[in-house]
């Protein structure tokens, strides 16, 4: 809990030693509800709207319905913003069901519980992102709704946990030979000076970082196309990376002990990281609102 002075939980800032949920609360008994992640650069959410609507489709997705309204939910975000202070932070929201008797079916006339923090956001050093990181591939054996931001983790959990047993950074998902995503990351490749990330659909999460890169290429014409990517391709690209709103654009530069490319982070790459970082540079100085 480094770095957290305060907690949101069901209309309280609290501090985190004082934040209590019940045992009957479906999010621990079921692992039923969602979560959001939102950065912040320069004190200011990123891309709030976006982050906003998909937790709304997730919430959506499951039948909770959304427990505040946005002018609401823009003052706790604000104010755990104040509370941590830094100039990049990292905010995280959990929205279960509530507490209730253990059944399966939905209770009715539920009381959503809503918990939330903000950390300062730490970056990649300058030696990892000159140098890449590496991951495995691992059998994608996740449910059938990965576009739901869903609080059940347990096998992106199991897999990340593999990745860090082999000292790599990031498991590679495969379903049926073709790339879904990270345990934790959308995953894009280049191929012949070409970009591709694997097309949203209910197999990967649609990621807000992933969606800005995409936007961003396609605004200073690098060619990028979102298809599915098969396992041979992922093998045979000249660069691979991750997109997360943590770890930003990070390149992979070894596979399963084998190099991507020449082992090195690729050109494509340096554009498109100095692209987005100017891009994060105009939000913060108020030249892009979002």
């Amino acid at each position: 809990m480094d770095n957290i002075n305060t907690v949101f939980l069901n209309n309280e800032f609290l501090k985190p030693e004082q934040a209590k949920v019940s045992a009957f609360d479906r999010g621990f008994v079921f692992g039923d509800g969602v979560y959001e992640v939102i950065p912040v650069f320069g004190k200011r959410p990123f891309r709030l709207g976006q982050h906003m609507q998909r937790l709304n489709n997730s919430l959506s997705h499951l039948g909770i319905p959304n427990p505040m309204p946005a002018e609401k939910w823009q003052e706790v975000i604000q104010q755990l913003i104040n509370s941590n202070g830094a100039e990049d932070q990292s905010i995280y929201f959990q929205i279960t069901r509530g507490p209730a008797a253990r059944d399966h079916c939905f209770p009715e006339n539920m009381t959503p519980t809503v918990f939330g923090y903000s950390q300062t956001l730490k970056y990649p050093d300058q030696k990892t992102l000159e140098q890449g990181v590496s991951a495995i591939t691992a059998p994608d054996i996740r449910w059938l709704r990965c576009d739901i931001k869903a609080i059940a983790l347990l096998a992106n959990v199991l897999m990340r946990q593999q990745a860090k047993e082999k000292g790599v950074t990031e498991a590679i998902l495969l379903r049926d030979g073709r790339v879904t995503e990270g345990a934790a990351s959308n995953i894009f490749i280049v191929s012949n000076n070409t970009l591709m990330t694997p097309p949203k659909g209910d197999q990967i999460l649609p990621g807000i970082t992933r969606d800005l890169v995409i936007e961003l290429a396609h605004a200073n014409n690098i060619p990028c196309q979102e298809t599915e990517i098969t396992e041979k391709q992922l093998f045979s690209a000249d660069e691979v990376w991750m997109t997360s709103s943590t770890k930003e654009i990070l390149p992979i530069t070894k596979i399963d002990n084998k190099p991507v490319g020449n082992g090195k982070p690729g050109p494509i790459h340096k554009t498109v990281f100095e692209i987005y970082k100017k891009y994060k540079q105009d939000f913060r100085s108020g030249v892009v609102s979002d």
